[in-house]
């Protein structure tokens, strides 16, 4: 859950919380407990846990919950036993058994087993139960403060709910956690443009990229944040910054020429769209790109010159800008020009039926 994938799964081979490991596999977030039994029968007790386990680990999981019964019946530690139930009923999503199962364990543990916290959060979440959820992962944080998955997730349980400040301050402490994960970084930045908080998202890119400087990514996120606010000319400074040091990026091109035409400036921005023609010349949406603005701009040599360079490597949408430059021209009484522009598309579209139809509308208009 969440743009970044990152697992809501805790190692569940101690109850100390020590053994808790941030983004595990799906796997091994579920994986079984392996508690010692101890009662009067501990042998058997022990013996039924390891069956139980080796059949949770087969894909058996109704099998493996009735011999976890039996352990718990012969004396096995019923924290453990609860939670590997939890996680079996999970694994054939069950969630609302599951859910039980993790807080019988919470309960038997006095609050103090923290993985059986963490999964029963995620399990609300599941469930869109998102109060509860959110409960629960703030009593799991009070038990491991420093465990940086949990805050992010608690982050998205407070999305769920439209607490937008909630949600920021979770990924602020992730954040202060671990600032050596790049995506931390867009991940709070996004959190406080939420609240439109536009400087501090700013703050925190640069404070990213000051330390990756490697990560040319984060200029380019500048620039779409910039281009949010509307400020267009420290947007085009962004992507202007990236290209110095990827020169041939052509999506950052197509970014800054796209705030160049938001902020009037077509002449410049065709310029870089006929710089990214030239570095690749099969890049449609950049050809349309140039053929509108010159249209727009009433150059027409030039918008018909990127329409068939679109068109030749197989844009659909070129065949609208040759219709538009033929309306153009016979506006202006220049059928000749329109035929011509007509049967140019024609060339490279011949089943399009309505080019068809407009020029035996010019060539016979009697008829």
């Amino acid at each position: 859950m969440g743009k970044r994938s990152r697992s809501a799964e805790w190692n569940n081979r101690s109850r100390s919380s020590s053994v808790i490991k941030r983004f595990l596999t799906l796997r091994a977030f579920f994986a079984i407990a392996f508690f010692t039994a101890f009662a009067f029968s501990a042998q058997s007790a022990a013996d039924l846990m390891d069956r139980a386990n080796a059949l949770y680990r087969g894909g058996k999981f109704k099998n493996a919950i009735i011999l976890y019964r039996k352990a718990a019946d012969r004396g096995a530690d019923p924290v453990a036993v609860s939670f590997n139930i939890a996680n079996s009923y999970y694994q054939t999503e069950k969630f609302p058994e599951a859910a039980a199962n993790y807080r019988k364990a919470v309960d038997y543990s006095n609050g103090t087993f923290s993985p059986a916290l963490f999964n029963m959060a995620s399990v609300y979440f599941r469930l869109k139960q998102y109060p509860e959820c959110i409960a629960a992962y703030h009593r799991a944080l009070k038990l491991e403060p420093d465990n940086v998955s949990g805050w992010l997730y608690l982050g998205e349980a407070y999305s769920k709910t439209g607490d937008k400040i909630g949600a920021l301050k979770a990924i602020e402490k992730a954040y202060a956690l671990d600032k050596s994960d790049i995506s931390f970084v867009y991940q709070l930045s996004e959190a406080n443009i939420a609240v439109g908080d536009f400087e501090r998202a700013v703050s925190v890119i640069r404070e990213g990229y000051s330390s990756h400087p490697e990560e040319i990514d984060f200029l380019v996120y500048l620039g779409d944040v910039y281009r949010l606010q509307k400020d267009y000319e420290q947007s085009a400074g962004s992507y202007r910054e990236a290209l110095n040091i990827r020169p041939d990026d052509v999506n950052t091109m197509y970014k800054l020429a796209d705030v160049l035409v938001e902020d009037k400036k077509q002449f410049v921005a065709m310029d870089v769209l006929a710089n990214i023609l030239q570095i690749q010349p099969n890049f449609t949406d950049a050809a349309i790109f140039l053929g509108n603005v010159a249209y727009d701009t009433r150059f027409f040599e030039r918008a018909e010159s990127a329409y068939e360079q679109a068109a030749k490597n197989g844009s659909p949408e070129a065949v609208f800008g040759f219709k538009n430059l033929a309306y153009e021209a016979r506006l202006q009484k220049r059928e000749d020009e329109a035929l011509r522009l007509l049967k140019l598309a024609q060339k490279y579209y011949p089943a399009d039926a309505t080019l068809e139809a407009e020029i035996l509308d010019i060539e016979n208009p009697d008829r």
